[in-house]
């Protein structure tokens, strides 16, 4: 209401004044066209003296550690890049500007470099972590997307030699083939888990080479135990594995992993047993706990092409239970199943091919179970059982025995020592069973051997995440005569391999 009468009340015309609001709204205009103009010329000097200090970072990468938080920020926000998170976060930030920005006429600055993968979501998450033993990769196949810093959406700023920006949409950027990372690498493809190094991803961008580190994880790579002894390290087989034989060198290359359900395991998107083994390129893999049928076998049983020879042998008390196979390019001498006795041989335990200079036992060995029920079975008749069986072979040819042995025989293999003493697998009748019916009777635990003092596990419950954090057992082994035990090249662990609660083991032995 006042509004109205002031208005009727004006003594200047409606159309006067509407003509005096367009030239000062126009003269309001000019100068806020020569203000932004200044406020871009001082942006753009204050965008070439920030490019200057990078240039000074790049020389001496040393002077980013010294910077205070409030001179990190105010540099990151000079060229672009959002400033949050903590000093670390920050220095880290701005080291990435440097590294990837590229001299030249089209100079190209990711502004974002950190791209966490997480697991929980399955996506290519756009924040920054504290990275932890608790993050790992799992289920991953997306399109990667530019990362980015928390809470700010991926931009990639392009500096043409005029100054002019051009914000080009992450949306843009996208891999040329698909990331498909399975679980929890050494190697590319789908089965490699998350690596702590930052790897540099190269896509093309409207034409334009854009390197986008990707940050991911190895818990395995860091030491996880309860009680750690002084001088253990954890495994890395990125680091510890030697280098491949030369191609006039005699080898096997052996594989072993108990699929915990190898029907489910297929069944898993983004697994493939053909792209493990030209990954791996073994020549004979030992599966355990395929919990097959034997009316299952027939069309399961010609898995990975060039895989000629199968031998299967399942569980016939319990239905779906136990269950392991030997798949070899290599055909054997003979095959044998069971342990020759009729207690053992109900639940498809053991497998056995005779190749030319060795015998190889695939075994699964019985679980002592809730409550400790079998472990009186396990270490007084199962054991001594196979070990005299493995002592019988031998007086033929070496004999090597791999599989689940569910058993951590040392303190060194397992997570949490003093929690488990009672726990099937770590019960002090089960470790010196072990000791006993294998160790002491000549056969040697290759990894151990070959890795003393290094923290290697190879089962994480799939309760609360295990896998996560690293708080493993191991349990698989490859164990041999003590007359092949020099011909060990490499006893390995590939802890980036998922799809059970187990990883794959392998053994290269030269002969």
């Amino acid at each position: 209401m006042g509004s109205k009468r002031s208005l009727s009340n004006s003594s200047v015309p409606v159309s006067s004044s509407i003509v005096e609001d367009k030239k000062d709204k126009k003269l309001k205009g000019s100068i806020s066209t020569n203000q932004d103009l200044e406020k871009g010329a001082v942006k753009e000097n204050g965008v070439k003296s920030s490019l200057g200090e990078i240039q000074r970072f790049k020389d001496d990468p040393a002077k980013i550690e010294t910077m205070t938080v409030r001179e990190l920020q105010s540099m990151l926000r000079s060229v672009g890049v959002p400033a949050k998170g903590s000093k670390r976060d920050l220095v880290y930030a701005l080291k990435c500007f440097v590294d990837t920005k590229i001299d030249g006429e089209n100079s190209l600055a990711v502004e974002e470099h950190v791209s966490y993968v997480s697991a929980e979501s399955m996506s290519i998450q756009s924040k920054v972590k504290n990275l932890s033993e608790e993050e790992h990769v799992e289920n991953v196949n997306t399109d990667l997307e530019v990362p980015s810093l928390p809470r700010h959406k991926g931009r990639i700023k392009k500096s043409v030699a005029k100054g002019n920006a051009v914000k080009v949409d992450a949306k843009m950027v996208s891999m040329k083939k698909k990331l498909s990372i399975k679980s929890d690498g050494v190697s590319g493809g789908k089965f490699s888990q998350a690596k702590r190094t930052s790897e540099i991803v190269t896509e093309a961008v409207n034409g334009d080479e854009v390197n986008l580190p990707v940050v991911k994880t190895e818990p395995w790579t860091i030491l996880a135990h309860k009680k750690p002894q002084k001088g253990w390290i954890p495994y890395n087989p990125r680091t510890m594995r030697p280098p491949p034989l030369t191609r006039d060198t005699k080898y096997v290359k052996l594989m072993s992993w108990n699929v915990n359900g190898l029907r489910a395991l297929l069944k898993l998107e983004g697994f493939s047993a053909l792209q493990l083994a030209q990954r791996e390129d073994f020549d004979v893999l030992c599966l355990q706990e395929t919990k097959l049928q034997e009316k299952d076998v027939e069309e399961i049983k010609y898995l990975i092409d060039g895989y000629d020879n199968t031998f299967w042998t399942c569980s016939v008390s319990k239905l779906g239970y136990s269950g392991t196979a030997i798949i070899s390019r290599i055909k054997p001498l003979s095959v044998r199943y069971g342990l020759g006795i009729s207690d053992h041989d109900s639940e498809g335990r053991l497998v056995t091919a005779e190749f030319d200079s060795f015998y190889l036992l695939n075994g699964y060995v019985p679980n002592s179970g809730d409550g400790l029920k079998r472990l009186s079975y396990r270490v007084t008749e199962w054991d001594l059982s196979l070990s005299n069986y493995m002592k019988e072979l031998e007086k033929s040819k070496p004999v090597i025995l791999t599989g689940d042995l569910n058993c951590a025989h040392e303190e060194i293999d397992i997570f949490n020592p003093a929690g488990n003493k009672r726990s099937a697998g770590f019960t002090d009748e089960e470790r010196k069973s072990f000791g006993t019916n294998f160790l002491s009777r000549g056969f040697v635990d290759t990894f151990r051997r070959q890795h003393p003092g290094v923290v290697g596990y190879t089962y994480w419950g799939y309760r609360h995440g295990l896998r996560k954090t690293n708080k493993g057992w191991r349990i698989d082994y490859f164990l041999v005569s003590e007359s092949i035990a020099d011909k060990a090249y490499d006893s390995y662990i590939l802890p980036d391999v998922g799809g059970s609660d187990h990883c794959p083991i392998g053994l290269i032995l030269k002969l």
